[in-house]
């Protein structure tokens, strides 16, 4: 298959050669049908329409179908040799290449990967950011750092990905084993010094970041969400502590915590000499949370003084080993000073002058986090990813802070749930948006399920709140049509929070993705509001950048 045609395809331009021996050594599988001694292999994947000529196609057990069912089409792609498990190898039968077998293949398929593309983690500074919130604000920071330190970085998450310059779409914030090494392999190739990466509970629990060997692990908070994955919120827990504990194969050399929760202090208290991030210390004096309050105070990165915040900017001093620094930010929230925190902290860990990377923190803006949308409007108007109970709850007071600030104002929130996905949060969510003065429930991804008992559920959460915590609920299903109400509603000195999408760019339903994207639907809204309400005459330029 074309290289260009290969779904999200980042490869080396001169891929190393393995053995087919090397390759049944290193997995300890066994050969189905003999191997020609002159087979090598120069890639491994296990999506059949992503496969090159000379690829291992790496035959998986998936959920719904096994990837043995996929195995012709590999071969016809170029394959020259497929590896899977016993039941796989029933299913791909008789075949013109040999056939590897070994039980549990995913088990060894990160070290296969790494082996494969030349181990190129051990050729690059890795730093992976774990946590509910914040990963993907804090990488765009870190990476921030990295740079301005004259460092060639590649950054991988929720996002985008970039390497060398090349902007690639992510379907996944961690990408599988696979593409990820054949990334790293990729930016070696073209000078990368360091990559910053989301790295998600799935990725580690599912193994798709083994054979990666990490530098520095920072981790961000831990808050209610993906338990339609794990069993329970200890599973949740012990998938992100794989990227910590130092009996787990892809632990990180140094690890960087933000104590300013239970969990992150319960992780720093478990491990061996980690560097620590607090922005409340000595300010935590509830005895209930002395765990909590004791790593904070001695915690070796601190916030000293008072956050200085104006017109949704912030500065605050950072104290660490070695004295203080002045950190600006053009992004408001208290959490996004607990995320630049622990950004510095991570650069420094990483061997970065903490100064250069403060400095550098002050023009970055994150795609579809606390994103303003302006044109020419008399309130403010925000998009934002938020979508779970405590992101929402700390954005929500983000914005209160902001409109109290300003003395004056209401604060306006149009959010949904996702489909198919964690059902427990949805009316946590609802309660937590509803202490808006407007709450507008609408849909977000519904993809498999009904919209309507999605909504219901978010609007449920927000009615147990008592009528003197809440403000105004309304349901409007269509999301373009919920925007725009809120944005009408709104008043001069306002604040309209559109939550939960943010940078996404579709809306997916019954299995079909429909192009949308909330800042150009508020961008687009606002327009026709701008229009209605001043007329347009042959003298007006009517167009607002």
């Amino acid at each position: 298959m074309p290289a260009q045609s290969s779904p999200h395809a980042l490869r080396p331009t001169t891929p190393l050669s393995t053995s087919l021996q090397a390759v049944t050594e290193l997995t300890g599988a066994t050969t189905v049908t003999p191997a020609p001694v002159e087979v090598t292999v120069t890639g491994i994947e296990q999506r059949s329409n992503a496969v090159r000529p000379g690829d291992l196609f790496a035959a998986l057990p998936g959920a719904n179908s096994h990837g043995a069912r996929f195995a012709a089409d590999a071969i016809a792609r170029g394959a020259v040799a497929v590896f899977t498990d016993a039941a796989g190898a029933q299913l791909i039968g008789a075949v013109a290449v040999p056939v590897l077998v070994r039980e549990q293949p995913r088990a060894v398929l990160g070290e296969l990967s790494a082996a494969i593309y030349g181990h190129p983690s051990d050729r690059l500074r890795i730093i992976g950011i774990t946590g509910t919130s914040g990963k993907t604000t804090t990488s765009y920071l870190v990476e921030a750092g990295l740079a301005a330190a004259g460092m060639s970085t590649g950054l991988i998450g929720t996002i985008e990905t970039r390497i060398g310059g090349q902007r690639v779409p992510s379907a996944l914030t961690t990408p599988e084993a696979p593409q990820l090494h054949a990334m790293f392999a990729a930016m070696v190739e073209q000078g990368v010094d360091a990559v910053v990466m989301e790295v998600s509970s799935h990725a580690l629990a599912l193994g798709r970041v083994d054979g990666v060997r990490f530098a520095v692990g920072a981790f961000t908070n831990l808050s209610q969400d993906h338990l339609d994955f794990h069993k329970d919120f200890e599973d949740y827990f012990a998938a992100k502590r794989r990227l910590f504990d130092a009996d787990s194969p892809v632990a990180a050399r140094t690890a960087v915590i933000c104590v300013d929760d239970e969990w992150g202090a319960r992780l720093a208290g478990d491990l061996v000499d980690p560097v620590t991030v607090s922005t409340i210390g000595s300010a935590v004096t509830d005895d209930a949370a002395s765990e909590v309050s004791a790593q904070s105070r001695g915690a070796t990165w601190q916030v000293s003084g008072d956050i200085k915040s104006t017109g949704g900017e912030q500065e605050f001093t950072a104290a660490g080993p070695d004295g203080e620094l002045t950190v600006r930010l053009r992004l408001p929230g208290r959490y996004n000073v607990a995320n630049a925190l622990l950004a510095v902290a991570t650069c420094a860990a990483a061997g970065v002058d903490p100064a250069v990377a403060a400095r550098a923190l002050a023009v970055v803006d994150v795609p579809g986090r606390m994103q303003r949308v302006e044109r020419g409007q008399d309130f403010l108007a925000v998009v934002d990813y938020a979508h779970k109970p405590a992101a929402i709850e700390s954005v929500v007071s983000t914005l209160r802070g902001h409109l109290t600030e300003a003395g004056v104002g209401r604060l306006a929130v149009v959010l949904g749930a996702g489909g198919d996905r964690d059902v427990a949060k949805r009316p946590l969510m609802g309660a937590a948006a509803a202490r808006a003065d407007l709450l507008i429930v609408t849909d977000d991804n519904p993809r498999t399920e009904d919209p309507a008992a999605i909504r219901s559920a978010v609007v449920a959460g927000a009615d147990e709140l008592p009528a003197t915590d809440r403000g105004e609920i309304r349901e409007i299903g269509d999301r373009a049509a919920a925007i725009a109400a809120a944005l009408d509603w709104a008043r001069a000195g306002d604040v309209v929070l559109v939550a939960g999408k943010g940078h996404e760019a579709g809306q997916e339903i019954k299995g079909v993705k429909h192009p949308f994207d909330d800042r150009e639907v508020v961008a687009a809204a606002l327009d026709a509001l701008r229009t209605r309400h001043r007329p347009h005459t042959d003298s007006e330029d009517l167009t607002v950048s």
